[in-house]
C-alpha cells in the first residue's frame, strides 16, 4: 500500500467501514511508515478537540484553505513508506 491509496482509505478507516483485509494492509502500513501514522494521529486528536469542543470554528479565508490544501498534497505525493 502506498501513503496515496492510504489516505484515500483514511476516512473509512476512521469511519470503521474498512473490510478486514483492507483493515490489515491499513494496519501494516502505518506500522512501517511514520508519516502516515503521524497524520492518523493528528486527525485522531483534531476528532478528539472537535467533538469535545475545546476550540472554537472560525472561516478559513479560500486562498488561505486552498494554499493549506496544495501544501498538504503535496507533502503526501513526496511520502515514501519506511522500510
Amino acid at each position: 500500500m502506498t501513503c496515496t491509496e492510504f489516505l484515500a482509505k483514511m476516512t473509512d478507516y476512521f469511519d470503521g467501514t474498512v473490510a478486514e483485509p483492507l483493515l490489515v494492509e491499513i494496519r501494516t502500513h502505518m506500522a512501517e511508515c511514520s508519516h502516515c501514522e503521524v497524520t492518523v494521529n493528528t486527525v485522531q486528536q483534531t476528532i478528539h478537540i472537535y467533538r469535545n469542543q475545546e476550540i472554537y470554528a472560525y472561516e478559513m479565508p479560500e486562498p488561505l484553505r486552498e494554499k493549506l490544501r496544495a501544501a498538504i498534497m503535496e507533502k503526501c505525493r513526496g511520502c515514501k513508506p519506511s522500510r
